[in-house]
């Protein structure tokens, strides 16, 4: 496994090592010894699967209570996956990063605790599967807007349309209004 800073140094990329031959590939996804040693020392506790139609805007989702780091990760299609830095002591404190995570390149991604997640799906459907580090705690998620012009992420969005949207995802916080992290 190759693990990269992404230009949030503590948001991980993470690229396994995969054996392919005529009968198809193998690849580890997760070791926990490596990971322990090369981003940080973690307990996950649950593992989640979402599949979502080509347009589908998920996020940006945390949980201000009991914040979880995701490991996240395609195995089908192709999504632009964010993480926005909520930790205001951070000097990256409301910036974000974002990579391209699909079923062909593997990739995957780590999202440390204080950070707002989500996707866009830019394929005809995806797959995102993603370990956490705590479970999940509806009373306190928190959505933050998505086009909020103040942390401006630069969604791909597909020329000519609109995402798709969750009503709660339609109305998240303005970084400014929103609960942050110390």
């Amino acid at each position: 496994m190759m693990y990269t800073p992404s230009a949030i140094p503590d948001v991980v990329l993470m690229e396994p090592e995969v054996f392919g031959d005529h009968r198809g590939f193998f690849m580890e996804t997760f070791r926990q010894d490596a990971f322990d040693k090369n981003v940080v020392s973690a307990r996950f506790v649950q593992d989640n699967h979402s599949s979502s139609v080509q347009g589908t805007l998920r996020g940006l989702h945390y949980q201000i209570r009991h914040p979880q780091g995701k490991l996240v990760r395609v195995i089908s299609g192709t999504v632009f996956d964010v993480a926005v830095d909520l930790r205001k002591s951070s000097p990256f404190f409301g910036k974000w990063c974002g990579a391209t995570l699909s079923a062909e390149n593997k990739t995957m991604l780590w999202i440390p605790p204080g950070f707002a997640h989500g996707f866009y799906v830019l394929s005809p459907e995806a797959d995102f599967i993603y370990k956490c580090t705590d479970y999940y705690a509806p009373d306190h998620e928190r959505s933050l807007l998505w086009d909020d012009p103040s942390v401006a992420v630069q969604w791909p969005i597909i020329p000519g349309s609109s995402p798709l949207l969750s009503q709660k995802d339609k109305h998240g916080l303005l970084l400014e209004t929103a609960e942050v992290f110390a």
